[in-house]
This record gives structure tokens, sequence and C-alpha cells, in this order.
């Protein structure tokens, strides 16, 4: 059973003490996760990680990433012995990152919400092919500059290409299509950007419009194959779910957190992003691909979409990182990764929450796999219920076909909102190598939004090392955050950070809690990982020790089930 815990007494910036707020008065239309009537399903989740007042707390410096790291070791004095035995780094390749980077690629003029706006007509492309950006402005022009995210001395982009001046318009007002409530936009194009010479990774398509304001549009140029590389992917199909722009997200309604029964049940990757084009991207994803260009390894982009739609793109991949917030996972993308790492591909999870949510991939007038739809609460309503209940759009635990997301990603998702210490209960692991840790030492602030625990009422794969097991108090509930390490017989190690602020605390801007130890931690984790899951499959250079059973997890929900929300399920 839970053990009785005081939560820390952590700082809280206004992104996450906005949330603490919206949840009250919530909590009564939480999800039944199993078995409810839908007249009883309300939005468990939250309208809470990716708002605009988040965007707005955070400071552009927020997405930096420092060139020297040092930790603060007061409350680890003791040099553990997994610190001896840090992995061997690869040999350096030759790097886009030891080209000048541009320190001036961040946005500092957002103006009205209708002065700068723009979207991409593909997700992602192979290098040498087209980008169509679509934009609307209410200057008379605008210029287009690519700036690609790397590390490049701490300097953390480089500007690859700019367009010339380029006439604007203010373009239509977006489509509500019926009955998902999905906000489709039908512009013109704008221009035709060109990629010949721009090498694979993430971009950032920065619209500066003639008066000032500006806007992101993001887009991944590929890699064709992954073959002997690290890939890492943006999650486009989870930016999207969040993506308020037109007043329909897959969360909530233009009547906000009161509106979920209007919100969309589909929606549409052919319209701009809220906030400033690309907040997703820089909070959860840019800070990790800095860090991992800076360690010099080969390195695979790709996004959700790509590994859904290619069975072989994840073959011979030596890892695959998912990055801050990954919720949202089509059933061939799920397919494609397990069986990439039924091959040996190791997989590491950076956030929480990873997985959670079943969808379904269509296309829109620019092209395939541009739709997300997912009903979530409302699963019978979608065309496919009773049809092929393997792709209703459900949460992946949950009826008609449950299909818990733990037997992947090793934890399962537990709830929100949650502020706490990190604390790690296997300090000898080869993950914490070089941090100096203890039993019991408290990393600040780790700990939130989102949390996992490993759950034994729920898949779980052996053998599996709890690393951390970090005490909560979650809608006044008590429970843990877990941060978990499992190998399988293909050779392949799966680590899942077990909190949704892992890679966002690899900054120097020290907000919810964390401070610069938080911060030197989470990046010598991260360099461990990246050095070791490179070199291939990783179970006999670093098995799992297991520990579940010493770690006395309980089955269950205890935020669901206080609430008599969760009725136990059959597997």
């Amino acid at each position: 059973m839970p053990v009785s815990n005081v939560p820390p007494n952590m700082s809280m910036g206004p992104a996450d003490r906005a949330p603490f707020a919206a949840s009250r008065g919530k909590l009564r239309r939480m999800t039944h996760r199993h078995g409810a009537s839908a007249s009883r399903r309300g939005p468990s989740r939250r309208r809470f990680i990716g708002l605009a007042a988040a965007a707005a707390a955070v400071p552009a410096a927020a997405i930096a990433v420092d060139k020297v790291v040092t930790a603060d070791r007061s409350d680890a004095k003791k040099v553990s012995d997994a610190e001896k035995r840090v992995p061997a780094k690869p040999k350096p390749v030759v790097s886009e990152n030891s080209l000048p980077g541009d320190p001036d690629w961040q946005i500092t003029n957002l103006g009205a919400p209708n002065a700068m706006l723009g979207y991409a007509g593909q997700a992602s492309v192979l290098p040498g092919e087209p980008i169509t950006l679509y934009a609307s402005t209410t200057a008379p022009s605008f210029v287009v500059r690519a700036f690609r995210i790397g590390y490049y001395g701490g300097d953390l982009a480089r500007l690859v290409w700019t367009s010339p001046t380029t006439p604007g318009r203010q373009q239509p007002e977006p489509a509500l299509i019926a009955p998902t409530n999905t906000v489709q936009c039908s512009w013109e194009p704008s221009l035709t950007i060109p990629t010949d010479d721009w090498p694979e990774g993430s971009y950032l398509l920065r619209m500066d419009s003639e008066t000032g304001p500006q806007r992101y549009a993001p887009v991944t140029v590929r890699s064709a194959t992954t073959a002997g590389k690290t890939v890492i992917k943006n999650s486009t199909a989870t930016w999207q779910a969040y993506n308020t722009y037109g007043g329909y997200d897959l969360y909530n309604g233009p009547g906000g957190t009161a509106d979920y029964d209007n919100r969309s049940l589909a929606v549409s990757l052919d319209r701009p992003f809220d906030s400033n084009g690309a907040y997703y991207f820089t909070w959860h994803e840019q800070k990790f691909i800095s860090r991992a260009e800076m360690l010099g390894m080969p390195l695979a982009y790709t996004t959700s979409m790509d590994i859904a739609a290619d069975p072989q793109l994840l073959t011979g991949a030596s890892a695959l990182f998912c990055l801050g917030h990954d919720e949202y996972w089509s059933p061939p993308e799920r397919a494609n990764v397990t069986a990439a790492r039924d091959a040996g591909v190791n997989i590491a999870f950076m956030g929480a929450n990873t997985m959670f949510r079943r969808t379904r991939l269509d296309s829109t007038p620019l092209g395939a796999n541009r739709l997300v739809i997912c009903y979530k609460t409302s699963y019978t309503q979608d065309p496919m219920y009773g049809v092929n209940n393997a792709l209703v759009t459900s949460d992946w635990r949950e009826p008609p076909d449950p299909d818990p997301e733990s037997s992947l990603t090793g934890t399962l998702y537990e709830s929100n909102p949650a502020n706490a210490n990190f604390i790690v209960a296997s300090p000898d692991s080869w993950i914490f190598a070089g941090t100096g840790v203890q039993l019991g030492t408290s990393i600040p602030g780790l700990v939130g939004i989102e949390y996992d625990r490993v759950n034994p009422g729920y898949p779980v794969e052996r053998p599996i090392e709890v690393l951390s097991h970090s005490p909560l108090t979650c809608r006044g509930i008590n429970s843990y955050s877990d941060a978990a390490y499992y190998t399988t017989t293909s050779g392949a190690g799966v680590f899942n950070s077990g909190t949704m602020r892992f890679v966002a605390s690899m900054s120097s801007i020290y907000i919810f809690g964390v401070n610069k130890y938080t911060w030197a931690f989470t990046t010598q984790v991260v360099t461990n990982l990246l050095q070791a899951f490179s070199d291939g499959p990783a179970a006999a250079k670093y098995p799992a020790n297991d520990n579940l059973d010493s770690m006395q997890e309980w089955p269950g929900d205890p935020i669901a089930a206080e609430h008599n929300l969760w009725p136990p399920i059959v597997l």
C-alpha cells in the first residue's frame, strides 16, 4: 500500500501553478478509465502542459543549454562505484556542429495573434525535397530564415537558408469540419523552400514579418536510413494534439477547460501551431538535441508519422530516443518500435505519459498522415468501434482492445499534476555514472508535471531495475514516480525517465524547483544514455539488475481508485 508522505516544499513557477489551479473542480470529471459509460466520462487529463501561459512564463533563454556543466554535490558527498564506470565515448564523427552557429535564432517579437502565422505542407522531407510554406501576415512582406537545431559551440542553431523578401497577405479563416470539430486551413502556398544542401536534422522556419512579429514553423529533414545511428524522434503527432489554433484541440473546444464535450476528435496538420509556433519542440525536445549533437555520435532524425509509415525505418539503428512529451501513438508506430526493440535496438523514453493515447492517421488535402484521429473517452463514437477494435482510438490500456503501454515503455502513466524531487533508488546503475548520487539522493524539482510508475497490475518487462522511487502527492493522493531500465533477450536496453520534466530541466533557467544540480544530473544521465546506447545492443554490457520485488510496488491506480474510478481490468 502507498506509504504516507508529505510532498517536498517545492517552488513552482506560473506554468506549474496554473495546472494546479485548473485541476480544482475538474477532479469529479476524471476519466472513468475502465468500464464507465460515456456519459460519465470527462477530461481526466489536463490542458496542463503546453499552455500559452507556460510559453509566456518561460523566457527565451529557457531553451538554452549551457556550455559547461558542473554538478553541485552538496547532497551527494560520496562518489558511488557507478561513477567509476562511465560508458566509453564513441569515436566522434565529422560534425555539422563544427560550423559557426547563429545565436540570434530565437523569437523576440510575437506581436498580435494573427500578425505572422504559417505552417509547412510537409511534416518532414528528405534532404533535397522542397518544403511548401503556407503563411499569413498582416504585414506587407516577410522573410523566412531556416535554422537547423544543434550545438554549434553553444549557439544552438545554424542559419542554413534565407528567403527573398516575400509579399505578405492575410489568408482566409480556417474551416471547422464536422462532426469531428477539425480545424483546417485551405491557404494558398506562399513560397517553396529548397533543401538541396540541408543536412538531416530538426529545423525551425522563422517567419519575420516586415513590421516585426515572428513565428516558427517546425519541420524535420528526415533520414532515409537509420542503420548504425542513434535516432531522434520529433513527436509531431503529440505537438498537434495540443495545438489550440482555431480554438480547438484534442482536449477542449473554444470554451477552454470547461468545453471538453466540444473538443476536436481529429486534428489536422494543415494549420499553424499556437503560441510561438514550436513551443512543444523547444520545451520538450530542443535541449536534448543540442546535447546529442554536441557529443558527436552519428544521429538520424525522424517523426512519429515517418516511423508509422515505414516498418523498415529503424532497421539496424543503434537506438531510438523518444523525447519529453510523446503521448500520441498509432498502432503502426507502436508495432514498428516494438519490432525494433525485439531486433536489438535500444530505446529511451525521456519523458512521462508516453504512448498513452492510441491514434489513427489519415490524409488531408495536403497529403498522407496529416490527420491525427483520437476519440479518447468517446471511443464508442469512433467509426472503427465494433468494426476493427484494434484501431479504435481509446487510451492504449482501455477497452475495447486494451494493450497497456507498459509492455514497451516499462512504466505506466499514472497522473498529473505533480511536483516533487527525484529520489534515487539504484545508485550503482551505470545510468547514474558520473553523477555522484547515493541511495536516497534527492534531485530537486525533477518530477513533474506528469509522471509514470512501475505498476505490477499491468504488463511489466523483466528484468527491470527501478532507478528512482520518488514520493509525491497528486490530486490529494500519495503515490510514487519511477524511472526504470529493463533489458530484453534481443539485447536491447530500454530506459524510461518516469517524469515529463527530464529534458526540460537541461537548462540554466531554474523554475519548478529545478536548480543547477538538477541540470547537471539530467545532463550527465542523458550523456551516459547517448554514449552507451549509441554503441549497439546494451543488455550484455549494461544488464538490468532486477529489483522490482524489493520495491514493493502496488498494482492499480491509486489516484483513480480513491475516487472510485478504477474497477479492475482482466488483461
